[in-house]
């Protein structure tokens, strides 16, 4: 198995955490860690390889220990986006635009700028109007 120090690991519990131990006050977090520890002491799996590695890809599909990395990957996953989302990088999040925002771009209800004035020029073609099918803005020429 390689890396197994450079990353982290489910912990080993030896068999003292169990869903049923779960503090009142614990969050949905929480909840899934202990809920991974739980499954992984129930397969008892205690080494397996990085989840994504040649390692893991060689296991048989029905290996425990496929399963106990993919929990462990989706455990880190988790935990990545709990401290993005903490309040630690509140600057960054304040880039990000809301759904709301990107639905108003995308349904062109947000404008950044007033709309362009149309204008007929000499010698080019009428000019069809957006959102009125059929009507042309034409250069009137008088002589």
């Amino acid at each position: 198995m390689t890396g197994r120090s450079a990353r982290t690991r489910l912990a080993d519990t030896a068999g003292r955490v169990r869903l049923h131990t779960v503090p009142p006050d614990a969050g949905a977090g929480q909840v899934t860690y202990l809920r991974a520890i739980a499954q992984r002491e129930a397969l008892r799996v205690d080494e397996w390889p990085e989840y994504g590695s040649v390692e893991w890809l060689q296991l048989p599909s029905d290996d425990p220990r496929v399963y106990v990395a993919t929990l462990e990957a989706a455990e880190l996953h988790r935990m990545h986006v709990e401290r993005i989302y903490s309040g630690a990088h509140t600057q960054a999040l304040n880039v990000l635009q809301t759904a709301a925002e990107v639905r108003a771009a995308h349904t062109g209800t947000m404008r950044t700028r007033p709309p362009h004035k149309l204008t007929p020029t000499p010698g080019w073609p009428p000019i069809a109007v957006p959102g009125h099918p059929g009507e042309y803005l034409t250069m009137e020429i008088s002589a």
